[in-house]
Parts: structure tokens; sequence; C-alpha cells
């Protein structure tokens, strides 16, 4: 207890001079009162979408920083609460491996069931409400890591914030689809996405700034939950619904396909369209690869070339810097193959494939250790490549449902398939903390083709995207969009 009051004094200065410099960007980013009434009088080709989007970039920037924080403090906790036992090597630290695996399993489970309860929330209270709402349980539940001393606190405090983040990309997706026409939203979705990279470049220099001069691993929380307070304010000045745009022209066509709202009838609609399981499973064998990279990578650096933090940070801004070029070029190239007269389906499956091949070299990544045992930049070099192939992946897939689903229920379709990500990234964040050190392979190659199996299964339930088959009795209606 004396312990935790010595920091206290320094943790509010963190939290002082971050809501302060957080107000002052946020006041400056905000346009003025006579800007934003010229903006509601243009039309729906203004620019004011753009600013929508770099809302978005910023909170998902957030959000990454705050789930990133545990991975990248993971040396600072070979403590003895965590199991972790001195003067043994860290290929041995069982206990320690299996209970930091809980920590994230925690979050990560938690994060599944926040999908479905937020989900549906966002589409019955609307994307400016339901995001404010996200973020303020997520930015409290940050803060709270500061306070645990015990695993179960850690698994308690990550639940809350897995809670809470689960809200972000179904409104992020929501307001997409709210904002841009069909061949802008996967660019649109490689921007704001690309925020989870620009996490990597904050977060490996902040956090260890925090670390060093307030107080160690706890202060690390309480910085980056501060800043999410500050994007709140932010977002609840702009008015995002004054300003808001008409509905595309394929959202206003699939406006008659599912009900808005929560409740069992909008599932009863949902779950008899293949488009709903084939975004499903997709996310279900893709995402635990990008919790691979965000939790283990630090670790693995650590373990297998005995990189410190500030040692691995320069390896770590490599991967995502790389990664954020891959969520740019493969949000823009579905679209760019629309604009030249190609399909919806065209242009999206062609931005998957392209992206699903180029995570294969990541198989390699158990070699590089063997081949170049005192240098880590042939792995990193992988893991940058197959970063940037997920995050390319993630921007096109995340599009889709907006082109099978109307914005009344994106959020929920987000939502469900967000849920099964999770599941599948506990699932496989079990098997890493049990095979890792022993079988590297195995988990590599499992990472490694779960993209090209996605796409197969995506293109067995979802031949065309962009051709809307609605069941009504014994009739089917197409809508071509």
């Amino acid at each position: 207890m004396s312990r935790l009051l010595c920091i206290i004094p320094r943790l509010s200065s963190i939290l002082g001079w971050t809501v302060l410099a957080g107000a002052h960007v946020s006041m400056s980013l905000l346009p003025s009162r006579s800007k934003l009434q010229g903006l509601a009088a243009r039309p729906i080709g203004s620019n004011v979408r753009w600013f929508v989007c770099l809302l978005l970039f910023l909170a998902t920037t957030i959000n990454y920083m705050d789930r990133s924080a545990l991975s990248l403090i993971e040396p600072l906790l070979h403590l003895s609460f965590m199991g972790w036992v001195p003067n043994v090597n860290a290929r041995f630290q069982t206990t320690y491996h299996l209970n930091y695996g809980h920590i994230v399993e925690c979050f990560q489970i938690a994060y599944a069931v926040g999908f479905l309860v937020a989900a549906p929330l966002i589409d019955r209270l609307g994307t400016k409400i339901g995001y404010a709402l996200a973020i303020g349980i997520w930015a409290a539940s940050s803060i709270s890591h500061s306070l645990v001393h015990s695993v179960l606190g850690f698994c308690i405090a990550r639940a809350c914030l897995g809670l809470g983040e689960s809200g972000n990309f179904p409104a992020a997706i929501k307001a997409t689809s709210e904002w841009f026409p069909s061949e802008e939203r996967a660019l649109a979705v490689g921007l704001f996405n690309s925020g989870a990279n620009a996490a990597f470049f904050i977060a490996p220099a902040l956090i260890p700034l925090a670390t060093l001069h307030f107080g160690g691993w706890r202060a690390a929380f309480f910085c980056t939950g501060s800043i999410g307070f500050c994007w709140l304010l932010l977002w609840m000045t702009f008015p995002y619904n004054r300003l808001r745009r008409r509905l595309a022209t394929t959202q206003a066509n699939l406006q008659g396909m599912a009900p808005g709202g929560s409740g069992p009838r909008i599932y009863a609609v949902l779950l008899r369209h293949r488009g709903l399981y084939a975004f499903s499973i997709a996310k279900g064998l893709t995402d635990p690869v990008w919790w691979f990279y965000l939790f283990y990578l630090p670790m693995y650096l650590n373990d297998n070339y005995g990189l410190s933090l500030e040692q691995a940070y320069w390896p770590i801004v490599l991967v995502y810097a790389i990664s954020s070029v891959g969520s740019f070029l493969g949000g823009g190239l579905s679209g760019l193959r629309i604009r030249h007269g190609h399909t919806v389906n065209n242009g999206r499956k062609f931005a998957l494939l392209v992206t699903s091949l180029c995570v294969l070299p990541l198989m390699l990544v158990p070699q590089m250790h063997r081949l170049f045992p005192h240098n880590a930049w042939p792995a990193v070099a992988l893991f940058a490549l197959a970063a940037a192939a997920h995050q390319g992946w993630s921007a096109t897939l995340f599009t889709t449902p907006t082109d099978m689903f109307p914005s009344t229920s994106i959020s929920t379709v987000v939502g469900i398939g967000g849920t099964v990500g999770s599941v599948g990234g506990a699932l496989f964040t079990l098997a890493v903390s049990h095979l890792l050190s022993l079988h590297p392979l195995v988990i590599f190659c499992m990472a490694s083709f779960a993209y090209v199996a996605s796409l197969t299964i995506f293109q067995l339930l979802v031949p065309r995207i962009g051709v809307i088959t609605e069941p009504k009795g014994d009739m089917e209606v197409e809508l071509a969009l």
C-alpha cells in the first residue's frame, strides 16, 4: 500500500499533462463553428468524411495502444506474483508463460463476449453515442491496470478492457458505411485501421518513457488510458449526426434486407445469409494471427534473440511501419479495380487473394533463428511482410459486410464476426502458450495457411459479392449492386 501511495502523485502528474495536451490537440483538430456550418451546407461530396476517417484513425490508435501496453511491459513483469522463477532460462518458465497466456485469454474472451453486446447496442444507439460509451469504458479499464497486484487482478482488468474495446470496430465500420461510397470504403477502412500500426510507433516510445520516469510499469497503463478520455472529448464535440451524408447507393438498395435494432428478430434474418458465415469464418481463422503478433512479437524477440524492450524498439517499429503500407495498399487495391471497371466481387477478392499469398513466407521464421542465431532482422523482415499482408487483408475483409448488409445491421454483423475472431484468437493463444517454445514450426505454419484457407471458404459460401440474394418465402429477389 505504501508503494502504491508513493506512485499516485506521479500518476496524477501523468494524467494532468496528458489531459491538458490531449485537450489542446482535440480543440486544434476540431473545425471551428463557422467551418462546421459551411460543411453542413455542402453537398455529400464534401471532404468532411475524411475528417471522420481521421477520428476513427485516432480511436483505433488509442485502442491498440491500450491493448498493446501489456506486451510492451512484459519484460518488466518477470515478477514472483506472475510465476517467474529467478535464474531460470525463459524457455523453461512454464508457470509464467501459462499465467501470461491466461491474462491474454481473459482479454480475448471478454472481447468476444463484448462484441455480442456492444455491436447490437451500437446499431440501436447510433454510431456517435455507441462509440462514446465504448471508449469511455475501455479508457477507465486501462487505467485500472495500474492498481493490480496479482494475476487475478490482471485478468479482471484485461476482461473489462476487452468489453470496452469490442465496440471500436463495429462502430468504425458502421461509420464508413454511413460516410463513404463503395469504391472508397476499403481505402477508408485501410486508413483508419492503420491506427493499429500507428499505435506501435507511439507506444514503444511512450510506454518506456512512462515506465522509466513515472512509477514503473503501472504508469504505462495510466498514461494510455488517459489519452482515451481526450479522444472522447473530441468525439462528443463533433456534430457527427448533423453532418452525416445520405446513404450511398449500395446501402440504399440494402436497407430492406434486414431490420434495424437488436434482439432475436435481426439475428433470425442475418443467420439466413451465407455472407455472415463467410465473414465470420474468415475472421475466426485470421484474427488469431494478428493477436499472435500483438502479444507475442516482443516476447519472441526477447526469448530467441535476447532483445530487451529498448533493443526491440526499432524491429517492432519496422514491422508496424511496413504493415501500415500494407493497410493502405490493401485497402486501396479493391477500390482501384472497381474504379477501373471491375465488379465489387472482383475487386474485393483480388485484394484478398494477393494479401493471402503474401503471408505464406511467415512459415520460414523458425528457420531464421537457426540460420541467423544472432541476427533478428531476417525474422523481423518476414514478420513485417506478413503483418502488412494481414492489414491489407483486414481492410478488405472488413469492407465486405458493407457490400452485403445494410447500415442498420452492419455493427451486428461485424460484432458476430469479431466474436468468432476473438474465440479463435483465444484458442490460438492457448495453442501458442503450450507449443511456441517447443514446436514453433507448427504455430507458424498454421498462421501462414490461415488466409488461403479463409479465402477458399469465403469463395465457396459467397461466389459473388455485390449480388445479394434475399429469401422471401418461396421466392428470391436479387439486388444487383
